[in-house]
């Protein structure tokens, strides 16, 4: 019988006291729960260490930075990696723990569904599922890349899909929903430029009305009700503020 691996989950937090607990309590299955977390001011350390976590306070270096520093710090090699928004079904644990128990054989990660709750309900269709992810790997074969914004993982190796559902809690509000898109938004068309993309009118007319059509006809968002017609507004609006942004800077002008 193969031999049953130690398993870290790896969180990053800033000003994460209502969420937290969430997320911790879900990896309760876990022989370590690590918290890197980038000074919160609203007790977001307190409770993750009340909840049995060992913090980690440290500067905000980026998304991938900050995540990848979670890894090289864990406990052990197999490494299942949240954000605090983030929590595991009872399926998906279910599912996991059978992979643990064969020693996770043959495998270099794991891709996991992530699903979205929004306003009360988890969007089932549209651009927003199934966003799968490889979030549970072997970290020696394995590890953050891309954007400091927008990051993903890639594994050298063999990666199964898991059907049960990592359950994404991502925006308090509609107001939060559009904060965090202007951001990403700002962020990613920062990141574009100085990779040396430029772009003219075409894309900032063009990309916001083909990422809904994508999203809310060919991906059958509409299925998902009102809801699903309000997330594949702000996500059009997300690609518009991206590459007027980024048209902006291709301009020489202040963004």
């Amino acid at each position: 019988m193969a031999e049953r691996p130690g398993l870290s989950a790896c969180i990053i937090t800033y000003n994460e006291q209502d969420r937290i607990e969430g997320c911790v309590r879900s990896l309760a299955f876990c022989d370590e729960i690590l918290v890197v977390d980038s000074h919160s001011s609203d007790g977001t350390r307190e409770r993750a260490a009340a909840l049995g976590a060992r913090v980690i306070e440290r500067d905000w270096p980026g998304y991938r930075s900050q995540k990848q520093f979670a890894v090289d710090a864990a406990r052990y090699d197999w490494v299942l990696c949240l954000d605090a928004d983030e929590r595991v079904s009872p399926a998906l644990r279910t599912q996991i723990e059978q992979l643990r128990e064969g020693g996770f054989a043959g495998l270099a990660g794991v891709s996991l569904a992530r699903m979205s709750e929004y306003f009360g309900r988890f969007l089932r269709h549209g651009n927003a599922y199934p966003d799968r992810l490889v979030r549970l790997f072997d970290r020696r074969r394995g590890r953050w890349v891309g954007e400091e914004i927008h990051e993903n993982t890639r594994v050298e190796g063999r990666v199964v899909r898991l059907r049960g559902a990592l359950e994404h809690y991502p925006y308090r509000s509609l107001g939060d929903h559009h904060r965090r898109m202007q951001r990403y938004a700002e962020l990613m068309a920062t990141a574009l430029y100085a990779r040396g993309r430029r772009c003219g009118l075409a894309p900032v007319l063009l990309n916001p009305l083909w990422r809904f059509i994508r999203g809310y006809g060919l991906r059958l968002g509409f299925l998902d009700g009102w809801r699903g017609l309000v997330f594949a507004l702000v996500e059009s609006n997300y690609v518009r503020r991206k590459y007027l942004h980024l048209y902006i800077l291709s301009r020489g002008l202040p963004s």
